[in-house]
């Protein structure tokens, strides 16, 4: 099969967004089952968990972009990840000013 090209952007119309309460985040410590350390854009460290949904259909690497939905309680420590983004689509993030360097 092999990996898949996106010539153009009217593929990106599937991605998701930041909206809301919504954080991007960089995957920095892989921490077992479902678990994972994520540094995010508003400064703080969340320990974040896959959703349900996501667990057996995206994997998560280490310095993977993700976007965190952070908890209604414990707002600064605990978050769910909601999407991975690929590097075609980080790429994507950077120029139209989503994500900071």
């Amino acid at each position: 099969m092999g990996k898949r090209k996106i010539i153009s952007e009217d593929e990106f119309t599937n991605m998701v967004l930041p909206g809301g309460t919504d954080v991007l985040g960089i995957a920095e410590k892989l921490l077992g089952y479902d678990r994972v350390m994520v540094k995010c854009q508003d400064g703080h460290q969340r320990l974040c968990r896959i959703r349900g949904k996501m667990k057996r259909r995206a994997w998560i690497r280490q310095g993977d972009i993700v976007l965190v939905s952070p908890w209604d309680f414990q707002f600064e420590k605990r978050g769910d990840i909601i999407w991975r983004y690929k590097r075609n689509q980080t790429e994507w993030l950077r120029r139209k000013g989503y994500l900071k360097d």
